[in-house]
């Protein structure tokens, strides 16, 4: 019956998968940015006012559950935990940039001098040589790094920070090396190359900039791994010492307390998953963001 009108409503109409694909992109950033906005507030908040000191001990209410002077519980010396937990953002927080940063400053150059010198004959082998360095160095965890700087020197932040970040540089190796590789096959790097542009010259102009996209979502989940490293290394006391707050010794200090003060465990556990989650998140929102294909596939 061809003159009876469609009875299909805007409502049924198929909705676009790219409309689609966008808002879980667009939820999937702000979920994180939330969470992470939730731990900066945190540490920012600690640098002007916390419920107690960090050092400050009371006996007297030990091991407390949550009331309204100690919202958060105490610990087994009389410490306020969310006093605790608001200071050791501060230390997830500066392990995180530094780790990331060492990680960023040495292995995004290392990855774009490879991918330049693989397009050259005379430097195919030397590309060889320095990416096979780097899988070498892919095969030390963190935690092997931060055994060996504790035998070198005094467990701590700093030297966990150092191996953290150490660790993370192959993987941004690896995706400055990949992102160049695609930028320097283009029309625009060629018309350069024709005009007798230099090749650091190209790598700062050209490559930097088109490749800046990748090497931040990296950072994001590189972010997020250097988080659970620091609580780890803490936790098995090879991080941050007594008496700096951090959330791995507030875990590790209350493994005791976990049939009697499960409290104790859960704050500091739940603010490294929140930390964690965070970072991923915002990661994976970037990452589709950034990469045409998860556009082309959405809008496919």
């Amino acid at each position: 019956m061809s003159g009876i009108p469609s009875t299909t409503s805007a409502v049924d109409a198929p909705v676009d998968r790219g409309s689609r694909t966008k808002l879980r992109l667009n939820a999937s950033m702000i979920i994180g940015a939330i969470l992470i906005l939730l731990i900066v507030a945190l540490a920012l908040v600690s640098f002007v006012w916390t419920p107690y000191g960090p050092s400050a001990v009371d006996p007297a209410a030990r091991l407390q559950s949550s009331s309204p002077e100690h919202p958060f519980g105490t610990d087994k010396f009389g410490r306020d935990t969310l006093t605790w937990i608001m200071y050791g953002a501060r230390i997830t927080l500066m392990v995180g940039i530094v780790a990331v940063g060492i990680a960023v400053l040495i292995g995004t150059p290392i990855g774009i001098i490879a991918a330049v010198f693989a397009q050259y004959p005379w430097g195919a082998w030397l590309s060889a040589v320095i990416m096979r360095a780097n899988d070498i160095l892919l095969a030390f965890p963190a935690l092997l790094l931060a055994i060996v700087f504790a035998a070198v020197y005094q467990p701590g932040t700093g030297p966990a920070m150092v191996a953290v970040g150490i660790a993370a540089i192959p993987g941004f190796a690896r995706v400055a090396r990949s992102g160049t590789m695609q930028v320097l096959g283009s029309e625009y790097v060629r018309a350069a190359k024709a005009s007798n542009r230099s090749a650091p010259a190209i790598a700062i102009v050209h490559v930097l900039p088109n490749i800046a996209g990748m090497v931040i979502v990296q950072a994001s989940v590189a972010f997020a791994i250097s988080v659970l490293a620091e609580a780890g290394l803490s936790f098995l006391g090879l991080g941050t010492q007594a008496p700096v707050p951090s959330w791995g010794r507030m875990l590790q200090e209350s493994q005791q307390f976990l049939s009697t003060q499960p409290l104790l465990a859960l704050w500091p556990g739940l603010f490294i998953a929140l930390a964690v989650l965070g970072f991923n998140l915002l990661g994976d929102g970037l990452r589709d963001r950034f990469d045409p294909k998860m556009e082309a596939r959405g809008n496919g």
